[in-house]
């Protein structure tokens, strides 16, 4: 029986009466981004190329049980001597299951929140305070990754993989449901898979999206996090 998986890059932002949401907590890094490049998600050596090599591990509330894999947060640490005050860009790639901090980045990512020159002083604190937020992602040369007029269900298999027995024969088109706030929309990629699809292979669907689901929260942000 054909088996068709497909690798889903789902960008979404996340909160509710806040479109922004600034968490406090905590953050460590792994020395090679390779561990987080093999991680849950399932993005393999694709997570390389993401956010330059800025990767995460989330705990599990961010993770989701592979719902969050593909989101991209703001972050900062809040050390003000060696710490800039934009920090940097994430894509959350992995699961970390430990409890001390909500993410675990790659080094490069954990040296970008420090100011020109304080790179390595911050590496040698292996962990530090951080604000975050969830913030829509953008890629230049990624996007939504993945006949007949009968539509078969995917379920996820783990992490940002999604799988389906019935793969109908043919080229294929794809859609998906996303929920911003309340209502959910259907996302429809004009780009269909062409006839001779493989298994393994990424298909660019062209397809961003940046809607923002809104999430509850005690602390908004005032855009002085960006």
């Amino acid at each position: 029986m054909a088996l068709l998986l497909c690798l889903l890059l789902i960008f979404l932002s996340s909160a509710t009466a806040c479109d922004r949401c600034l968490h406090q907590s905590k953050a460590a890094y792994f020395n090679k981004a390779s561990a987080l490049s093999s991680g849950a998600c399932g993005y393999g050596s694709l997570a390389v190329g993401l956010s330059r090599g800025h990767l995460a591990a989330g705990g599990s509330s961010l993770y989701k049980d592979g719902a969050g894999c593909g989101s991209c947060f703001q972050i900062r640490c809040k050390n003000s001597t060696l710490c800039s005050c934009k920090g940097t860009r994430v894509t959350l790639t992995d699961i970390n299951q430990g409890n001390e901090t909500d993410f675990v980045l790659s080094s490069r990512a954990f040296m970008a929140m420090a100011k020109h020159g304080m790179g390595q002083h911050i590496l040698k604190l292996g962990t530090v305070d951080v604000e975050y937020k969830r913030i829509p992602c953008g890629y230049r040369n990624q996007n939504l990754a993945v006949g007949s007029s009968n539509w078969s269900f995917m379920k996820r298999k783990y992490g940002a993989v999604w799988d389906t027995s019935r793969v109908p024969n043919g080229a294929l088109q794809f859609r998906f449901v996303i929920t911003s706030g309340f209502d959910g929309k259907w996302i429809w990629a004009k780009t269909v898979l062409p006839a001779d699809w493989k298994t393994g292979i990424v298909y660019d669907s062209r397809v961003q999206i940046t809607d923002i689901a809104k999430e509850g929260c005690s602390h908004c942000d005032d855009n002085n996090l960006r």
